[in-house]
């Protein structure tokens, strides 16, 4: 497969250089499928060229049919925009945009807020890079003229243990009311004077932040951010580090949904990024997951809907339209290991696909719809006690069964805090490895193997998982006392 924006024209282009002519900038020699008037810009598959207004239109028509087939973010909801800086979060940064200020009957009409997580401490960057990456996003998210919230990731350190509990999960409203929702929105903007039903957005280019709290976001104190890398340097492989610093960004900006009133959290994961991350999680013993971790909806945290608009954008795509329509992106540093070949299953899942991809251009796109078939709807948890700590997925195994079948999974390391004496007391049960494996699924027990000690995981983790272990306790004693009653009863 090849680039269209090459200097000899791309794929199409004629190689004999007595041949060969002088074409516009981003021009090709092959007219544009649409309009079959202008020449074609790029070619993204094969046969499919486009002029540049054309492949505009394309592009904003995509994301918004996507918003448009599911229906589930209605009209002047809170959506939060979570942004990484990177080429996918900012060309749906930039559909957003465009879809508020259209002057047409088919705008946007949701109120959106955006984050941005700063990773650069366990990046490898120094103090003065970080705060220059800070700087130069808030530049682009106050140009956006949303409100914004601007994190550091040595903040997940500091949440409350009810972010691994699911919220209260809100009526939804079916798909026959969302035409009546819409109409509804309209005529209550024009009586309070919002014109043709336009969004009204709550702020322009403000910092979303607690009264009181520096305009300015200064990074955590060096105590804080040696805690967290700590925390990193204890795992013991490159894979984990990814699953956990994946953990921890979506926690973070799961509470920062809850605490300012967002419904709904908007990602930018590409089709590229969700075929990777689709074998990426079979890999990773996630395969019962794979519709949630994956599909246009994740609704496992009951009160917070993330949505994934970017995930039909091949990469290629979003590169194209972020060049020729001068979209500004910030690449953060890839997580740093010592290993060059193979360093994480998720970089060799990556190089993989990518150069098949180059060989066999329908390689991504195969594995991206082979996903869509998975079923939306995996098992339910009915209880607190049937969903996994860390990911808050319905457990796909059964906890002390599966220990005896799976040894691997069995901890050597107990860490039992105080007399080996005191076994019986319930915080001794609770403060031992082996007590978490019971409320993890099973991708997160292969992962939470490689964590390091229990000293070392976030404190919220560990709050919530002794609260999780004593109830299981208290409730299993209350089951015995019945049980032995009936057995003297009997005697």
């Amino acid at each position: 497969m090849c680039d269209a924006a090459e200097e000899d024209g791309g794929c199409g282009a004629d190689t004999a250089p007595a041949r060969r002519r002088r074409l516009p900038p981003h021009s090709h020699p092959r007219p544009c499928m649409k309009c079959k008037q202008g020449s074609a810009a790029l070619i993204i598959r094969l046969g499919d060229a486009f002029c540049r207004n054309c492949f505009h239109e394309y592009f904003v028509h995509k994301f918004r049919a996507m918003l448009g087939k599911n229906r589930v973010i209605f009209p002047g909801e809170k959506v939060l925009l979570a942004l990484s800086g990177g080429p996918a979060s900012s060309a749906m940064l930039r559909q957003v945009q465009e879809g508020l200020s259209r002057e047409t009957a088919k705008k946007l009409r949701f109120v959106p807020g955006l984050i941005y997580v700063d990773e650069g401490a366990v990046r490898g960057q120094s103090t003065a890079q970080r705060e220059q990456s800070l700087a130069c996003m808030e530049t682009l998210l106050q140009a956006t003229g949303f409100p914004y919230h601007l994190a550091h990731l040595e903040e997940a350190l500091e949440l409350p243990a009810s972010i691994l509990q699911p919220g209260p999960e809100k009526s939804s409203k079916p798909n026959s009311s969302y035409k009546e929702a819409v109409e509804g929105f309209i005529q209550q903007q024009r009586q309070e004077g919002g014109g043709d039903g336009g969004t009204l957005l709550p702020g322009l280019g403000t910092q979303d932040a607690p009264a009181g709290s520096p305009a300015t976001p200064r990074l955590p104190t060096a105590a804080r951010t040696q805690e967290l890398l700590q925390l990193f340097k204890a795992v013991e492989t490159t894979t984990a580090r990814e699953e956990l610093l994946q953990m921890l960004r979506t926690h973070l900006i799961l509470q920062t949904a809850r605490t300012r009133g967002y419904t709904k959290v908007m990602t930018g994961e590409s089709c590229t990024r969700v075929a990777i991350k689709l074998l990426t999680n079979l890999a990773l013993g996630r395969g019962a997951f794979l519709a949630v971790d994956t599909g246009f909806v994740d609704n496992r945290h009951g009160d917070v809907m993330v949505v994934r608009p970017m995930r039909e954008y091949m990469a290629k795509e979003i590169a194209f339209y972020n060049h020729f329509f001068n979209v500004p992106t910030i690449i953060a540093p890839p997580l740093s290991t010592k290993r060059q070949e193979k360093p994480s299953i998720h970089h060799l899942i990556e190089r993989f696909l990518l150069g098949l991809q180059e060989d066999f251009p329908s390689t991504i796109s195969t594995v991206y719809r082979t996903g869509e078939k998975l079923s939306p709807a995996p098992a339910k948890a009915s209880s607190e006690s049937q969903r996994c700590l860390l990911c808050l997925c319905a457990l796909d195994i059964a906890g002390e069964e599966e220990l005896a079948l799976e040894p691997t999974l069995i901890m050597e390391e107990t860490e039992p805090v105080g007399d080996r004496c005191c076994q019986d007391a319930p915080a001794a049960g609770a403060e031992s490895k082996a007590a978490f494996i019971p409320l993890l699924c099973y991708g997160c027990r292969l992962t939470f193997k490689e964590l390091g000690p229990l000293a070392t995981l976030p404190p919220y983790v560990r709050a919530e998982a002794q609260r999780r272990i004593l109830r299981a306790q208290m409730e299993q004693q209350s089951q015995e006392v019945p049980l032995e009653n009936e057995e003297s009863g009997k005697s």
